[in-house]
């Protein structure tokens, strides 16, 4: 097989049948590709909502339907079908990881499959992610570090620009170039590089996957590109509600802060991440001063800093930790859906 595609649905049936409606065209026009539907938790409704989709729309010659319980955020759920894909007899040469609220455009699977043939050493790849009116999104990204920390707190044009050369966010490109990270909204992985370094980090749960999977894949002597001719459009956080546009974000769920907290520690260790913790706490507080008094809009999650502190290194300590699936919680205590019958993918 040349290409899988993995899909996670959880809670945005709708959206993820939207995402398939995409992927037709563009699967169809490369030889042995398909994809995967992992319903990823939501319940038997939504199960039985996408095999429907998948029966009396045509999809099945080319999608399948994979039902996990219960959800085990985004590095689980694709893992799931990863591990079992890779048992195939003839598995995937390139597995795609596209969010359910992403959207190819004509032409990007197709990109993606020509630039990574033509070169050997990308191990991971990412297409141009875009908003809706096809205004860029994000991808590709810089290394975080505490200084790229210092500057997300402070939000200071004049600090922005003396830092320019470790902004997370580099100046677009219409080219190909070589990128530190690419988003996980629309993540293209060559087999060998995970048969070498492992699949997504499950400890992860579900945030800061993306720069740990690329940043493991670098370190084991694979190249990570930015392809702008593939273009993806990405609504971005659908399913969690992290990210959507509003006139005040909602909260942070602790499991975003814990998933930063290990992703620093573990690849960079306990002082990066204690002056990581501090740059960003310190550069924040003074922005909630400054805030106000220059009428900038409130647009910042509710209780962001009291989060930041608590979740930090000085009071959470430096052991390196799993993030808690609070599915697995709610499974226990019986609040979760119920659940639906495990299928295994067929090879």
């Amino acid at each position: 097989m040349k290409l899988l595609v993995v899909v996670l649905n959880y809670r945005v049936t709708d959206l993820t049948i939207q995402c398939l409606r995409a992927l037709e065209s563009e699967i169809c026009a490369l030889p042995y590709a398909r994809a995967v539907v992992c319903e990823n938790g939501t319940g038997p409704e939504a199960v039985q909502c996408l095999r429907e989709a998948i029966e009396t729309r045509g999809w099945g010659k080319w999608a399948y339907l994979r039902e996990v319980y219960p959800n085990r955020g985004f590095t689980g759920g694709n893992n799931v079908v990863i591990r079992e894909a890779l048992g195939w007899p003839d598995p995937p040469e390139y597995f795609l990881l596209l969010n359910a609220d992403a959207f190819v455009q004509p032409g990007a699977l197709a990109e993606l499959v020509r630039f990574m043939d033509a070169h050997p050493q990308a191990g991971v790849a990412g297409p141009r992610i875009e908003n809706p009116d096809g205004t860029w999104q994000c991808s590709p990204f810089r290394q975080m570090t505490f200084v790229s920390e210092l500057d997300r707190g402070f939000r200071l044009g004049l600090m922005t620009r003396l830092l320019s050369r470790w902004t997370v966010t580099p100046p677009i490109t219409d080219s190909p170039t070589r990128a530190e990270w690419v988003s996980g909204a629309s993540m293209f992985i060559r087999r060998q590089v995970i048969e070498q370094i492992g699949p997504l980090d499950e400890g992860l749960y579900t945030y800061f996957d993306d720069p740990d999977f690329c940043l493991n894949a670098r370190r084991a002597g694979w190249e990570v590109w930015y392809v702008p001719a593939s273009r993806v459009n990405h609504l971005g956080g659908q399913s969690t509600g992290v990210g959507q546009k509003a006139e005040r974000p909602r909260r942070l769920p602790s499991y975003w802060f814990l998933a930063r907290r290990r992703y620093f520690l573990k690849n960079f260790g306990a002082l990066h991440t204690a002056l990581a913790d501090a740059a960003f706490l310190a550069g924040f507080a003074a922005w909630r001063l400054r805030r106000p008094i220059q009428g900038k809009p409130d647009t910042d999650p509710p209780h962001m800093l009291w989060d930041s502190f608590r979740h930090s290194v000085f009071c959470t300590g430096f052991k390196v930790k799993p993030v808690p699936n609070p599915a697995l919680r709610d499974a226990a205590t019986g609040n979760g859906p119920l659940p639906a019958q495990e299928s295994v993918l067929p090879s």
